[in-house]
């Protein structure tokens, strides 16, 4: 009998571990190929783990409620097979391998501090890092460590829960929570400072360091210790700014025809089709087609390599129930017709809301819009998506008084008026290409068919 392991499968690149849900199979339970063994939940989506081959079910090595790094064997099935010893699925070789190069690459592109990590342990093909002193972090428990300040000799001074004493995430943060509300953490920060007087490439990471630290104990406060998605979205956001040169533009649109043709017909739309028609994808559709005339904002960023994506793949920022934000992304969205975008923000958004989006549904996308008008804000200036060079937000609709050209005179009529605001990477989108971007979306809006047919 040969065996395959069974690894916790990459589920995004801002992932790095998942909790087990549910063992859909047991020990000894026969599984088809694709056949589900697991069900496992991360901080963004939950998901199914699929069996690579069929056989048996030979050990499971983590129980439900475990939480298991990407990478990690959580089961071993026996195949028919001549081959007695293990053989790597390919869904490990690809993880592995990210492991094996720089440790920064094998985690999430959002994290701020990633960029560090292989200056430390370099040689590491491990899911684990050793200390000097040949004591085993996980590459969690490290970047917790270099997002609090905590140095290696301050690591190794921690008391781990875990086998053989191993530090796991409920331990570093703990010691985090405790250390915060004592001196200690100020004595470490201080002989630092004179350390590095001159600018650095390392100082990307101290924004988001300790800088809490000489207020978090003073007054009358409550300390609320960020959750694991807003951790992620933090760092994704310093990132960006560090990492493209923010221009935003703005333009204002004249959307009386859309606002007139979904009022009208909102309700027929829904009975022949079967979904809510919002403004969402009606916007998304001039997006796509201002795309089509200016395909270098559909681009990211390589070193000095352009890189331009052919597939139109649109990422709407989305608000969750806990106050964090997700980013599901519309595939090929030049490919669908208003009625099947429709279909895909509805699907989208409602499936954000109850956590039950898939991994490969919050990835690859080439453009995103958030609607900053949903919580009543007539613009907004939002901070690109990496590796994103734009991100457009659209503003609340009011009526306001405009002049309207007309054939018989200039004249002022109530009027949907929307602003539109353009945030753009200045290292490859100058003003001209991202103000005739913005522009022509916005030409495209006013532009839109107020006769319509559905």
């Amino acid at each position: 009998m040969a065996q395959v392991e069974l690894i916790m499968p990459k589920m995004g690149e801002s992932i790095m571990e998942a909790t087990i849900l549910n063992w859909v199979k047991k020990e000894g339970d026969e599984v088809e190929m694709d056949e589900t063994i697991l069900e496992i939940a991360t901080d963004k989506v939950d998901s199914e783990v699929p069996s690579p081959v069929a056989g048996r079910i030979a050990k499971i090595l983590y129980q439900v409620d475990d939480t298991v790094e990407i990478g990690k064997v959580i089961a071993v099935i026996e195949t028919e097979g001549e081959n007695a010893s293990p053989a790597a699925t390919p869904s490990v070789a690809e993880p592995a391998a990210e492991e094996s190069a720089p440790a920064a690459s094998a985690k999430p592109a959002e994290a701020a501090a990633a960029p560090a990590a292989p200056q430390q342990q370099p040689a590491t093909a491990t899911a684990s890092v050793s200390s000097t002193e040949g004591r085993f972090y996980s590459p969690l428990v490290r970047n917790i460590a270099k997002e609090e300040g905590i140095s290696q000799a301050e690591l190794d001074l921690v008391a781990g829960s875990g086998k053989d004493g191993r530090v796991t995430k409920k331990d570093i943060l703990a010691y985090v929570q405790n250390r915060s509300s004592a001196p200690a953490p100020q004595q470490v920060v201080q002989p630092t400072a004179p350390s590095a007087p001159a600018p650095s490439a390392p100082a990307i990471d101290q924004p988001i360091v300790s800088a809490p630290v000489d207020v978090s104990g003073k007054g009358n406060v409550e300390i609320i210790e960020m959750d694991r998605m807003r951790r992620l979205i933090a760092d994704h956001m310093v990132k960006s700014k560090h990492t493209s040169p923010h221009v935003t533009s703005f333009v204002e649109a004249d959307v009386t025809p859309i606002v007139e043709w979904r009022n009208r017909n909102k309700h027929a739309f829904q009975q022949k089709f079967g979904e809510k028609i919002t403004f969402t994808p009606i916007f998304i559709e001039a997006i796509v087609r201002a795309i089509h005339d200016y395909p270098m904002i559909n681009v990211s960023v390589e070193g000095t390599n352009i890189i331009r994506k052919k597939d139109i793949n649109i990422g709407m920022a989305a608000a969750l129930p806990s106050g964090n934000l997700i980013v599901p992304v519309i595939k090929k969205a030049d490919h669908l017709s208003l009625i099947g975008l429709t279909k895909s923000v509805n699907d989208l958004a409602g499936r954000a809301r109850n956590n039950k989006l898939k991994p490969e549904e919050i990835q690859d996308g080439t453009f995103t819009v958030t609607n900053v008008g949903t919580f009543g804000n007539v613009m907004g200036t939002p901070i690109i998506n990496q590796p994103q060079v734009a991100i457009m937000a659209v503003g609340a609709i009011r009526k306001r008084p405009a002049v309207v050209e007309t054939e018989y005179g200039d004249l002022v009529a109530v009027r949907h008026m929307m602003f539109l605001s353009l945030s753009y990477d200045h290292r490859v989108v100058d003003g001209m290409l991202g103000g005739s971007f913005l522009r022509r979306v916005a030409d495209y809006m006013e532009a839109f068919d107020p006769n319509r047919p559905l």
